[in-house]
């Protein structure tokens, strides 16, 4: 029977089951249980269905979500599919890793004194219901077109515009310097955030549907960007950033000092079977160690949540600001601290300790002042209040710079900002490269896979947009 709407004045918030802090410490499984088909009606029917829906506002890709959880409310579970993938390229990747406390259900306007509606946890049980009964077909357009797209980089962007492009008939090419298909969704989000055949299957169904994978491919290297050029209509370098930003302090080089991504992606790897020579001798691997991790978003939270799982004995997160201030998920931060983890807010590091290794991280205590230009207020240091964390593994969980894609491409004619990213016409979406785009992180710097999906969908139809226009004119043109 389907449900009423606006029953959030009767109905409590409800999230799905979440193991226990304990049992959730000892494996890499996913945390949160799934919805049961009558919870998420009744979740569903506590939208408001308000005349200025803001969760759709502020949603990057303006899904469409009182829409699906109406249809969700009345047991309409495949057209609340067709709703939600018409406008969300992994609609059951969101559901599991988009920070919604600070998008869709944080701008909930039932959201003060009632609690939002728990879109997330809907979302990905609409999903993955449309998973099992075989809702979600592969991209197989209805008609072949002769254009051709070669796509740098498999992850959320990439993969978004491939989606897009194929259904409408173009010949899709994807190339990537990893040995899977997914990016940061594969060897950066720890399983327990998003298992990895929920991303794995998504490159079968690709492939399924005709788009062609060309892996462990170094663009400059194994082919260059003019090969790409000659070969494609267009191109579309969507690699990601993936540098990390280091900070410069004495013993920074000491051995277990370590990028944040260096550390999840032997866990990652381990996870899918393979074999991590760093992991195996111990240098990659938190077990029996006091892990001190230096950061205070999403990335941070994935490596000291790693830590605990990986069996450290002690497992800190430094931070320079205070916990209100935080940049990642309050979501993740409760995770963390009912699994162990202890926080040392405003606490900024000074220097790592140690001889032939790290020993410590030397630290010192931080106020808040007054607001910056951004309205952010600033950080100053306590002096005299300097102390040091015991640590047998630091890690860097700082955030992410663009690598150098001129000089890596050997293409200096790609020009890039003052902050390293890629240089795009924001209109076009086009490089300074005519064919060449840009989209997701390489070109808005390091952000969340929902505004990847979205810049390679707009990405998708500027590409289409630019191809047509030049085949028309060539064709006028004889």
């Amino acid at each position: 029977m389907a449900e009423r709407m606006l029953q959030f004045v009767r109905l409590e918030q409800q999230t799905p089951d979440k193991r226990d802090a304990a049992e959730r410490r000892t494996d890499f499984d996913e945390i949160y249980a799934r919805f049961a088909p009558e919870q998420a009606a009744a979740q569903a029917s506590r939208c408001s269905q308000c005349g200025v829906p803001f969760c759709q506002v502020h949603c990057p890709l303006n899904n469409n979500i009182p829409d699906w959880l109406k249809l969700t409310a009345e047991g309409r579970l495949e057209e609340a599919y067709e709703v939600s993938a018409a406008t969300n390229t992994f609609p059951e990747i969101c559901g599991r890793v988009c920070p919604q406390d600070r998008l869709c259900e944080g701008n909930c306007v039932i959201e003060k004194g009632f609690d939002s509606v728990t879109i997330g946890a809907v979302e990905k049980y609409v999903t993955d219901t449309a998973w099992e009964k075989g809702w979600v077909k592969p991209p197989r357009p209805k008609q072949e077109l002769p254009y051709s797209v070669g796509i740098i980089g498999a992850g959320p962007a990439g993969l978004a515009a491939a989606e897009r492009l194929r259904l409408r008939g173009w010949q899709v090419t994807v190339y990537d310097r990893y040995d899977r298909v997914g990016g940061l969704m594969i060897y950066g989000i720890p399983n327990f955030k998003l298992e990895k055949e929920v991303v794995l299957r998504r490159q079968a169904q690709y492939e399924a549907g005709g788009i062609k994978f060309v892996l462990n491919c170094q663009i400059g290297k194994d082919v260059t960007l003019a090969q790409l050029r000659e070969k494609h209509d267009a191109v579309l370098v969507a690699t990601g950033v993936y540098k990390a930003r280091a900070i410069q302090a004495p013993g920074i080089g000491l051995p277990g000092v370590m990028p944040a991504l260096e550390y999840l992606t032997a866990s990652n790897r381990v996870g899918l079977g393979d074999s991590v020579p760093e992991f195996e001798s111990g240098a990659l691997n938190a077990s029996g160690k006091r892990v001190v991790v230096i950061g205070g978003g999403d990335t941070a939270m994935d490596c000291v949540r790693t830590a605990i799982r990986q069996g450290a004995t002690s497992v800190t997160c430094l931070y320079r600001r205070d916990k209100a201030n935080m940049p990642g998920s309050m979501r993740e931060v409760k995770n963390a601290e009912e699994e162990g983890v202890r926080f040392e807010w405003l606490a900024a590091p000074e220097a790592f300790t140690g001889t032939d290794k790290v020993e410590g991280v030397r630290a010192i205590r931080m106020h808040l002042g007054l607001p910056d230009a951004t309205g952010r207020q600033q950080v100053e240091p306590i002096a005299g209040s300097e102390f040091t964390e015991p640590a047998d593994i630091a890690i860097l969980a700082l955030g992410f710079d663009p690598e150098d894609l001129p000089a890596m491409f050997e293409e200096p004619a790609l020009t890039v900002t003052r902050w390293g990213t890629l240089k795009v016409d924001h209109r076009s979406m086009m490089t300074a490269l005519p064919g060449v785009f840009a989209a997701g992180d390489i070109v808005r710097g390091a952000s969340l896979v929902v505004w990847g999906i979205r810049d390679g969908r707009d990405a998708a139809d500027q590409i289409e947009q630019y191809v047509l226009a030049q085949k028309s004119l060539a064709t006028a043109a004889e």
